[in-house]
């Protein structure tokens, strides 16, 4: 019988320890809500928030994975979070398995167990699920990073959706409970930490056995590789140690062979340069705009330099791209691009003539939308509704007779005999009459209409339109019924 997790409330400044908690169940995400359309979380809107939630997740034991399966991990612990950090940084989240094995060091099972845990915490859902096929290339899975309702209720979480028709999983953060604000402070500190793989105990004990014997010191926490050396070293010899001539410490100018670390602010995000502003734009161009999709990054970065430098965003680019006008064949998006965009930082040198292109831009969409919906409507309207009779009137009169013959068989066949006169009343139609009927009934045919013909008996047809549009009317017939063509207006 599984338990509920019981998470302590963060109390405000001045609260009584014993404070109250909030109980809740423990987190599980079946399997057929762990995609996008079924989650019941919200998305994330940048990897820093998501990794305050995966800490949190990780922090609370709500989640405890051999309650539903026999195999795999014990618990949601710092291996999880390293997989996560790596999820973090992709933009979008479409990891490789292969990826992750190269980045993390684990095994391929390995990935795969931790990205499960990810989906049935409620931090993963699927928006493309990979595809494995033999003899072709593996297909990674596509992932939105989730916020789960439970960190929203643990942390007195507002949302809200900015668009009251788009999905429940869009909704955003519109405030936090004062119980919650310390909880999320310490979760801002986790997420901006990095966590790195630990270290092996055979490293540790050696690094303990060498500082007590005083023949070896600890380079740094962890073994990593330097520029100036070949491989990775962990310790170094004593006697190879350099020091400081001593005209640099008899002036107090010595410094520490080891560099301090930097220490910025907690939670804090590192500002763009100028280049990674051009960087930024360049990606979501290639990811925007479908002409441009598998552009080489850095060449875009290039083209659109000029404008990036201007502060122009993706939505202020198609403004003008809209304005300038695009091609419908393209050859090759960057040269494009640098003709599309050149000297755009001039015209629109003003926050307020850009914001003016992009209304315009949006009000064409809505009225190229607006035009498609009466278009697919009208098409609706035309083949769903009533018949209309001919508006020649040789073959309106003949459409009536051929619904008088109908009628008259469905009463039981009485007045058999008008079916000789309705034999001979082709015969008694002029020549000139007879070319409009066919005629009439050949362009009819050329727009892929068989009525005019097949409404008719086959014998009073082929009288009135001769043999060879009745066979080819035939043909129509049968084309209608397969699924290999297709019939319809231009």
């Amino acid at each position: 019988m599984e338990t509920a997790g019981v998470i302590p409330a963060p109390r405000a400044s001045g609260s009584p320890v014993h404070g109250a908690v909030s109980v809740l169940p423990g987190l599980y995400v079946s399997e057929a809500s762990q995609w996008l359309s079924t989650s019941s979380g919200r998305i994330a809107l940048e990897g820093y928030s998501w990794m305050q939630a995966v800490h949190w997740v990780a922090g609370s034991g709500l989640y405890q994975p051999r309650r539903h399966r026999s195999h795999g991990p014990r618990s949601f612990g710092l291996t999880t979070v390293r997989v996560a950090q790596e999820l973090a940084a992709l933009f979008p989240c479409r990891p490789g398995i292969e990826y992750l094995v190269r980045r993390t060091g684990l095994s391929e099972r390995s990935v795969e167990y931790h990205l499960g845990m990810l989906r049935e915490a409620g931090l993963l859902a699927y928006i493309v699920r990979g595809t494995r096929v033999s003899g072709k290339a593996a297909r990674a899975s596509e992932f939105a990073r989730m916020i789960p309702v439970e960190f929203d209720g643990a942390l007195g979480i507002r949302t809200a959706l900015r668009d009251e028709a788009a999905p429940a999983y869009t909704r955003a953060m519109t405030g936090i409970a004062e119980a919650g604000r310390e909880l999320m402070a310490k979760l801002a500190k986790k997420a901006a930490r990095k966590v790195r793989k630990p270290r092996s105990k055979t490293l540790a004990k050696g690094a303990q056995k060498g500082s007590a014997q005083g023949d070896v010191t600890v380079v740094s926490d962890e073994a990593r590789c330097t520029p100036m050396q070949v491989g990775s070293s962990t310790v170094s010899s004593a006697g190879t140690t350099s020091f400081p001539p001593e005209s640099k410490l008899a002036s107090g100018e010595a410094k520490s062979p080891t560099p301090k670390k930097s220490r910025g602010k907690a939670g804090g995000r590192r500002k763009l340069n100028v280049v990674g502003r051009r960087y930024q734009l360049a990606r979501e161009l290639t990811q925007e705009l479908d002409w441009l999709r598998g552009c080489s990054v850095p060449r875009i970065a290039w083209v659109a330099r000029n404008v990036a430098d201007a502060g122009w965003t993706v939505t202020d680019v198609k403004g003008w791209l809209h304005l300038r006008g695009e091609a419908a064949r393209v050859r090759r998006g960057s040269g494009l691009l640098a003709v599309l965009l050149s000297n755009a930082e001039n015209v629109l040198d003003t926050p307020q003539k850009r914001a003016d292109a992009v209304e315009r831009w949006r009000g064409a969409q809505e009225a190229a939308r607006r035009h498609n919906i009466r278009q697919v409507r009208a098409r609706t309207e035309r083949y769903e509704r009533d018949w209309e009779a001919p508006s020649n009137r040789a073959v309106r009169s003949q459409v009536e007779a051929a619904f008088a013959q109908v009628r008259e068989a469905a009463n039981g066949g009485r007045h058999q005999h008008r079916a000789v006169d309705d034999q001979a009343a082709p015969l008694e139609l002029s020549k000139q009459e007879l070319k409009d009927l066919r005629a009439a009934a050949a362009g009819e045919l050329m727009r892929g209409e068989t009525t005019l013909i097949t409404s008719m008996a086959p014998d009073m047809a082929a009288r009135i339109y001769g043999e060879r549009l009745v066979r080819r009317a035939r043909q129509l017939e049968s084309g209608f019924r397969s699924s290999l063509m297709t019939y319809g207006h231009r």
